[in-house]
């Protein structure tokens, strides 16, 4: 336990000295995600309005597994007249690992709040999955998540 909080505090030493120039809306971000699935979260923002989003994490499923998304995202600051929330929109793939393998594609939509003076992000959001392998399907899941952002 105290080599857990030893690398806690030293993860959020080191976040704070870079805190001046990171900023939710662009860089790099990385946290946590709990919901289906529950593990971890990163993003890259690509331009003002796009980003890349990914996760490694763990499927509670009937058959629980080990679950990789990759998701490009389009945000929209239009749709909700508030500087700090965004919706967004995006597409991308999974990968299942477990006692049966499984590929699918994903819609993503969901809502993100920046906060205003530290750069973290919250977020939700709503996927469905199209299973392609190996078979085909219909599935979904959802989630809340912090990001941290460097």
């Amino acid at each position: 336990m105290k080599s857990f909080l030893m690398i806690i505090t030293f993860l959020m030493s080191t976040f704070a000295y870079v805190y001046s120039a990171a900023s939710p809306d662009k860089g790099r971000g990385i946290g946590i995600l709990i919901g289906e699935p529950t593990g971890l979260s990163a993003k890259m923002w690509t331009s003002s309005s796009t980003a890349f989003d990914g996760g490694l994490a763990w499927s509670f499923g009937k058959n629980g597994r080990l679950h990789f998304h990759a998701d490009y995202l389009w945000h929209n600051f239009n749709m909700i007249h508030h500087k700090q929330f965004s919706l967004y929109f995006g597409t991308g793939a999974e990968i299942n690992l477990g006692s049966l393998p499984a590929i699918g594609l994903r819609g993503v939509a969901g809502i993100v709040y920046f906060f205003k003076d530290i750069p973290l992000d919250a977020f939700f959001e709503i996927v469905p999955v199209f299973t392609l392998l190996p078979g085909t399907g219909m599935s979904g899941g959802a989630g809340i998540g912090l990001r941290w952002f460097f």
